[in-house]
């Protein structure tokens, strides 16, 4: 269905339901709460005001305030900022629900984990509330995003009318502050200026302290604490059905880019987020369109996709949820609206159309802002079963795909199967001749398409299949950097098993402590894009066009990126397997006894966490060498690029200490095995900045910083002053 066909639906809709909720009597405890005070009255100033930004300190403070004053908030610290600052979540709800939080957030994890059989799950449905998240300062420059959470929940917990207090009845609003640091930095900084007019957001450094921007391609992995904390708030406790993520900034001559999004959407998760998504964001457009708030577009006027996984948004696709995302204008700067001449004609992606040359102030963005979180709540009120028992329905299939045989096409796939059924290169997903005639007959009831043969031997072949799951066997060369990447798993909520004795599966055996993902689980469909290559469609509008470039990242593979060595397997498999709770069960490395040893001990120089050790040694002052040919010692043997630490007290702290914290195992030598090695002296590293910070540097520097290696930052004036 077009948006705007949604758009009409859920307008007409809304106008009935609203007339209806106006005669439904609210419980009076809802409402009943002392005054909660203002924006204007803390800070002085309405939020949106002309000039003004509050900082992360101001923002703190007022949050700490209205959550003592309201019985419909709960305030919470998901953990601390990358500089120390706590990183706040404030949950808003009824007084009834918010005393029973535990209760709730139960219900919504087991719906959202799905390990549970349609009639309970249609229970919790009826019991439960909706969970939505509602973020903001994820990008601190994007000022909008960090503001319109003040607003939002002043108007949420002062509210007294009638869609308000439906809503805190039926949902759970969860608000997330993305980046304490930066909201601090960016702030202090535009203020500085006395002259308003000169006040600007050229900070000199990354608003994230290490990868800036970065901050939102790090969620896959999570190496960051922000997304670390905010990965365990979305999928290991709150697990919200529905999660906006406020941007900036929109089209040009618009004030707002809002879903549905264009293609492509990824294979990997289900088919119901797509669909969702699409919901959801048609109720953002009938309600700004009902409150006359024009300059709200989608689809083709943005490069916004559902393709990539790892940003806050998109790994919610993965795991169930309807992801929102909305790019709008607005600065405490006012600014003039631009003239674009395509955005005067109407069409179905920009159903609203906006006048230019007019003056837009800050505190118009924020009731942009403001509408759009209340279109998703209200949605959430009124289909809050419907919300609930989706999340549990998307991951039992989930869960029943991963346990039987299933096929996902593919670009690649589709394209083979052209390629032998006699199709050539098309358009969109390489859509060949034979099957787009086929398409164009099938959409005026003609043509009865390829033989069921051709489907069943381009489509449905065994080795086709996907995945039942993976094996990350013990004995691999970086088995610590595996475990690394299992961690990543784990904080986004994937279930890891870990086998207790040896097995095996077919032929192959593996050791005990090796690991098995499975793909018979609620979040599937990040399991499977972890660990399988991404095939990005070939996006042309029709043969011989340009590409369309893709939003972010093609292709993102964690597994591959880390080298871990794993086995794929297409049948089912079973062995003796011990469930790991993501939360209680986080992996660690296994701590490793050294072997006294009066010659030194060997390393392999086949894991990252090598390097870890050699910068402890050099810290230490302890000499460090790297074997220049393979050697054999106390009966083993060790290849060219190993390293060898020769015993004595500066090196066996370091060992002693590394083998347990860090996990490296070492190996005693028979002798000193300096002469077959090169004397590796402590590195002097330089790492290159410049002036608004380098998100590439950023990330080399927190890298060292991980295995403890020195660094000096420089800047361009130094490197030319030589």
């Amino acid at each position: 269905m077009r948006s705007s066909a949604i758009r009409r639906r859920l307008a007409g809709f809304s106008a009935i339901a609203l007339a209806v909720a106006a005669l439904v009597a609210t419980p009076a405890s809802v409402s009943a709460q002392g005054k909660i005070t203002s924006p204007k009255e803390y800070f002085g100033h309405n939020i949106g005001d002309d000039y003004w930004l509050p900082n992360y300190a101001q923002f703190m403070g007022y949050w700490q305030k209205i959550a003592k004053e309201s019985p419909r908030a709960k305030l919470d610290t998901m953990g601390m900022s990358a500089e120390g600052r706590p990183q706040l979540s404030m949950i808003v709800s009824s007084p009834e629900n918010i005393k029973k939080l535990t209760r709730l957030r139960e219900i919504s994890k087991k719906l959202a984990y799905a390990e549970i059989g349609e009639a309970e799950a249609k229970a919790f449905a009826k019991e439960g509330k909706a969970v939505v998240w509602i973020d903001g300062g994820l990008h601190a420059t994007e000022v909008l995003g960090a503001n319109q959470l003040i607003e939002t929940n002043y108007q949420m917990l002062s509210g007294t009318d009638e869609e308000t207090l439906r809503i805190l009845n039926d949902v759970v609003i969860v608000f997330v502050h993305a980046n304490p640091d930066g909201m601090e930095l960016v702030a202090n900084w535009y203020m500085q200026e006395a002259d308003p007019k000169k006040r600007n957001m050229n900070i000199p450094r990354l608003y994230q302290k290490y990868i800036g921007h970065d901050d939102n391609r790090d969620f896959y992995i999570a190496n960051q604490n922000e997304s670390t904390n905010m990965n365990k708030w979305m999928y290991l406790t709150w697990f919200p059905q529905i999660m906006y993520n406020h941007h900036q900034t929109g089209p040009a001559g618009a004030v707002m880019f809002s879903p549905p999004f264009r293609d492509p959407a990824n294979y990997n998760f289900h088919e119901s987020i797509i669909t969702g998504i699409d919901v959801v964001g048609a109720a953002i457009h009938a309600r700004m369109e009902m409150e006359h708030k024009p300059g709200v577009v989608d689809r083709s006027l943005s490069s916004y996709s559902t393709w990539w996984n790892g940003g806050l948004r998109t790994m919610a696709y993965f795991h169930n949820m309807i992801g929102i995302l909305t790019e709008t204008i607005g600065n405490p700067t006012p600014m003039t609206i631009p003239f674009v001449p395509t955005r005067m004609l109407r069409f179905a992606d920009q159903p609203y159309v906006l006048e230019p040359f007019q003056e837009w102030h800050f505190k118009q963005s924020i009731d942009y802002s403001v509408t759009a979180n209340k279109a998703i709540l209200d949605y959430a009120s009124r289909y809050r079963e419907t919300v609930l028992f989706n999340i549990w329905r998307m991951g039992h299939d989930m869960i029943e795909r991963g346990g039987k045989d299933d096929w996902i096409v593919t670009p690649k796939i589709l394209a083979d199967a052209e390629a032998k059924i006699g199709g050539g290169a098309g358009g969109r997903g390489g859509r060949g001749a034979p099957v787009a005639d086929a398409m164009a007959n099938a959409d005026f009831g003609r043509g009865g398409g390829a033989s069921k043969e051709a489907y069943e031997e381009n489509f449905r072949r065994k080795d086709l299949r996907v995945p039942r799951g993976y094996v990350i066997p013990v004995d691999q060369p970086d088995f610590l950097t595996a475990q690394k990447f299992l961690v990543a798993m784990q904080k986004a909520g994937v279930i890891v098993h870990r086998a207790t004795a040896p097995f095996s599966v077919g032929s192959k055996q593996y050791g005990a402590g090796s690991y098995i993902v499975k793909s018979n689980q609620a979040f599937r469909a990040h399991v499977l894009d972890m660990f399988e290559p991404q095939d990005h469609p070939n996006d042309f509008a029709y043969p011989g066009a340009p590409p369309s470039r893709p939003y972010d990242n093609a292709g993102w593979t964690l597994s591959i990126q880390m080298g871990v060595k794993f086995d794929r397997y297409l049948d089912g498999f079973d062995g003796p397997f011990k469930r790991l709770d993501p939360l209680t069960d986080r992996i660690t490395p296994d701590a490793k006894t050294v072997a006294a040893s009066t010659a030194g001990w060997v390393m392999s120089g086949k894991q990252n966490d090598a390097f870890h050790v050699v910068a402890r040694l050099w810290a230490a002052g302890a000499d460090v060498y790297r074997l220049n040919r393979a050697v054999s010692s106390g009966g083993k043997s060790f290849s060219a690029g190993s390293w060898y630490v020769p015993a004595n007290a500066k090196s066996t702290a370091v060992v002693n200490a590394s083998s347990k914290d860090v996990g490296v195992e070492f190996f005693p030598a028979a002798s000193d095995l300096s002469s077959s090695a090169d004397k590796t002296p402590a590195a002097r590293v330089a790492l290159w900045d410049r002036y608004g910070g380098s998100m590439p540097s950023g990330h080399i520097r927190w890298l060292l910083e991980q295995y403890e290696i020195p660094y000096k930052v420089v800047y361009p004036q130094e490197l030319d002053a030589g």
